[in-house]
């Protein structure tokens, strides 16, 4: 049986090593990013052979990140010791130009948004590669509008490509609208009794018309849940399995449940409607190939709790998940997800 892999070694029948490259961008890390923690996992597995990271942050990857061909890549090579050190930080010593056909599968770990240009160019540098996720997938997964696939799983939602469309819908109840690419709670706004809210101000709705009418977008409307302050849910999902969940609070005087917005989080458990949410969503994320993702949840006005996000690039918190839930998640995390690059290599 062929690989799709080439450059994959087979040691015997059972034993395959590999190469790995993972794609990021430390400007904005802290020592809290699960990057650093999957990574030095991802370099003791033991199929993997080794493991070199490189950023967006290095200036000679310019040409790379800005989707400029021929390609030239730098990267740092790492191990179990790689660890977030601000002074001087570890991407920043012993970069040495690579080979980006060298490696068996890519792991991009980059924060939000990625431009559609820049996964369309991904997807084309690695074509014969594996990448978690698949470039292609986070494109069609990576905007609100992804989740009128699931309206059964949903509260009552609408895309508004137009005032007039945002108007009359509000017009039902209070909504929330989303830009449809948007992260960490960036542009959301509530419509309610003819006035807009914002995470802790408000102001008038003839406001946000006007300001609407001059740039006009694009927005997810959602029906707003008067249960919000019960919190959003995280659940990190990885090939298929359920790994953890945590529980996000809004910050006082605030109705938005998001952690860059002054949040809190606690380790909390699925419940059993998100479980089922789990399952039926899950054979659409494989079929995108999307192998590590998150969902958002909260309770709507029945007391059950609903699906309102969707996130599939550089899903964060597993390692936070596995320290307070004392067990060893990102072991695990790491190890479905070689083994879900072995299947798709060797089929």
């Amino acid at each position: 049986m062929m690989t799709r892999v080439s450059s994959m070694k087979f040691l015997s029948t059972n034993q395959i090593i590999m190469k790995a490259l993972i794609l990021t961008d430390h400007t904005d890390h802290s020592a809290e990013n699960s990057l650093y923690a999957l990574a030095s996992e991802l370099a003791i597995h033991p199929t993997i052979t080794s493991v070199n990271v490189a950023t967006r942050k290095t200036e000679a990857n310019d040409a790379f990140f800005n989707c400029v061909k021929p390609v030239d890549l730098w990267a740092t090579e790492i191990n179990q010791h790689f660890t977030y050190d601000a002074h001087p930080h570890h991407l920043e010593q012993d970069i040495q130009k690579v080979d980006h056909q060298q490696y068996d599968f890519v792991w991009l770990r980059m924060p939000p948004p990625l431009s559609e240009k820049f996964l369309i160019y991904l997807a084309k540098i690695f074509e014969d590669k594996i990448i978690i996720n698949d470039p292609m997938g986070i494109r069609k997964t990576g905007t609100k509008a992804f989740l009128l696939n699931f309206k059964a799983e949903c509260p009552p939602m609408k895309l508004c490509k137009s005032l007039q469309e945002i108007i009359a819908f509000s017009q039902e109840f209070p909504i929330v609208l989303k830009p449809l690419r948007a992260y960490g709670g960036q542009g959301i706004v509530k419509i309610e009794n003819g006035k807009i809210f914002e995470a802790k101000s408000q102001r008038k709705l003839a406001d946000f018309m006007a300001q609407y009418e001059k740039a006009p977008q694009e927005y997810l409307a959602v029906k707003y849940l008067k249960n919000v302050g019960q919190g959003d849910k995280r659940i990190i999902v990885i090939d298929s399995h359920i790994m953890g969940a945590s529980l996000r609070m809004p910050p006082k005087g605030s109705w938005i449940c998001n952690a860059a917005m002054g949040g809190s989080s606690f380790i909390t458990s699925p419940a059993p409607e998100e479980i089922e949410i789990v399952t039926s969503i899950d054979p659409v994320m494989r079929a995108h190939g999307i192998v590590m993702y998150g969902i958002d949840t909260l309770v709507d006005d029945n007391g059950k709790r609903v699906l309102s996000e969707i996130n599939t690039t550089s899903v964060g918190g597993l390692p936070q998940i596995a320290r307070l839930k004392g067990q060893p998640l990102v072991t695990k995390g790491v190890d479905l997800i070689v083994q879900n690059v072995l299947k798709r290599a060797t089929c």
